[in-house]
């Protein structure tokens, strides 16, 4: 497991390894600097570099990268957004002593603003600006500076963090460096997984610059989990496994206007390996999910006049046998079903998943949810997290981290979908990196939804099974759009490469 460490974290960290003697101040400035110089010339290792150098200690990084450059031979220019004298400390020195080996510079704005007007065409410019804990927008010179080097059309490799990126949430105020290559010094930040600054980042390079391993990550910092933890994590079928060992999954879903959403659900619970998958519906239904899928069993309820569910002691008893619990998915908001929806939450046992319409009946009031006693994932989008806690999707988007666990209980775990997906529950932030834009469709997430009560059904904890659902649902979607290409895949294929995507935790 890896993880992504926030700017308070990380000074923490750092002060933590100074203080106990791991490492100096200058010498982690040392060792940026070098690994940027390396990066640099194991990717371009000819023609010109020219380093843009901010106020603090990520611009001294970039005069160190400059120097060790220089004194390989090859062609450097720092454009300095703050001269040598006035910058603080190391950052000072750093620059000084680059200058004293003859490092060629020129402030931006002064007399000499060649090194700026010959930005493009340069081999690569490295970015060096600002690095963790900024927070924007960019003022000028900085902001003019970043959006020539955006339109150098070079390759650009940026110190720690894309310049004008948030380094907790990966917002973007105003403009930000686009790199094609950032090397995070220590640790991953949030800002470089999270969008939009995660468009930012390019390809993402972690080096060690002399902070101990036992100081960086741990409880509270975004997870990151490899395929090796989720190799760990997949359940396994035993040759001894019957039916009923493979997790008996409820799905409460549909209506007369959406019956695909109950199809679509349990498809998901089914090719995640449930071993017995109940569909819950109303009785105008129940044709339509019985001829779909021959190998669920169907129990139907009586239905309002809509095509809705209309009874909610009818769903109670539906699901009473059942292992874990999925409800939401095209169930609309009629009486009924919100009645159905608040009887799972407050007197079923079992685990729940709680997805689309199942949501939208506690908009403006999720205690219920936060404080169920019975384990419970919920899988909102930006916009129902938003009617949840009454705030704009752009608040929800702007600190998806602290959104997704504003929405977390003691038993409560909340998947906040999007592009790289958050999953937080009991203080444990993660993220899923896995996923494609083919998955931007209708009904994606109501496949999800029935993947994650399979796995909470065979045993999986609430955010174990957000976890590695969310991570096998956005390699299906890779994996698909490479096949059939990020327009032509549909969310009913997705359950047709989930194979492909479990194959690869369990070999074989």
């Amino acid at each position: 497991m890896r993880f992504a460490i926030t700017a308070d974290r990380m000074r923490a960290a750092e002060n933590e390894a100074v203080s106990s003697g791991a490492t100096t101040i200058p010498g982690l400035m040392e060792r940026a600097g070098g690994v940027l110089a390396a990066e640099v010339t194991r990717r371009w290792p000819d023609g010109r570099v020219v380093v843009v150098c901010g106020p603090g200690n990520n611009g001294g990084d970039g005069w160190v990268a400059a120097r060790l450059l220089a004194a390989q031979g090859r062609h450097v220019a720092v454009l300095a957004l703050r001269e040598p004298g006035e910058l603080a400390a190391e950052a000072r020195q750093a620059a000084e002593a680059a200058a004293a080996a003859g490092v060629r510079w020129a402030p931006v704005g002064g007399h000499d603003d060649q090194i700026l007007r010959g930005l493009p065409g340069a081999a690569a410019i490295i970015d060096a600006i600002f690095g963790f804990g900024f927070a924007g927008p960019p003022l000028e010179p900085y902001a003019e500076v970043m959006e020539a080097i955006n339109r150098a059309r070079c390759p650009v490799i940026s110190a720690d963090v894309p310049s004008g990126v948030d380094s907790d949430t990966g917002v973007v105020r105003g403009c930000a460096v686009r790199a094609d290559v950032t090397v995070a010094f220590s640790a991953l930040k949030p800002g470089l997984l999270i969008y939009p600054g995660a468009a930012h980042a390019g390809e993402v390079v972690v080096a060690g610059i002399g902070v101990p391993p036992s100081v960086l990550g741990g409880p509270g910092d975004l997870e990151v989990l490899d395929i090796a933890d989720l190799h760990r994590l997949m359940p396994r079928v035993r040759p001894e496994d019957h039916k009923s060992s493979r997790g008996r999954v409820a799905v409460v879903a549909g209506s007369l206007a959406y019956a695909g959403a109950a199809v679509l659900t349990a498809t998901g619970a089914l090719r995640m390996g449930a071993g017995y998958v109940y569909v819950v519906v109303p009785e105008t239904i129940g044709d339509v999910v019985r001829i779909a899928l021959p190998n669920v069993i169907v129990r139907t309820v009586p239905a309002s006049a809509d095509g809705s569910i209309a009874s909610a002691d009818a769903v109670l008893g539906a699901v009473a046998d059942a292992d874990a619990i999925v409800a939401g998915p095209g169930l609309t908001t009629g009486a009924g079903s919100v009645a159905a929806v608040r009887a799972l939450v407050s007197e079923a046992r079992q685990p729940l998943v709680l997805d689309a319409d199942g949501l939208n009946v506690y908009a403006g009031n999720p205690r219920p949810l936060v404080e169920r006693r019975a384990p419970l994932l919920i899988t909102p989008h930006p916009g129902e997290a938003a009617r949840l806690l009454s705030e704009s999707v752009v608040a929800i988007q702007d600190d998806r981290v602290g959104s997704a666990g504003a929405l977390t209980g003691a038993t409560t775990v909340c998947l906040l979908k999007g592009p790289h997906t958050i999953v937080a529950g009991q203080g444990r932030p993660g993220i899923v990196l896995a996923g494609s834009g083919a998955l931007a469709r209708a009904g994606s997430g109501d496949v999800l939804a029935g993947m994650a009560g399979t796995l909470m059904a065979q045993g999986l904890p609430a955010y174990e099974a957000g976890m590695l659902a969310a991570h096998l649902h956005g390699r299906a979607g890779e994996i698909g759009a490479a096949a059939l290409t990020e327009t032509c895949f549909t969310s009913a294929d997705i359950a047709t490469f989930l194979p492909e995507a479990v194959r690869e935790l369990i070999g074989g």
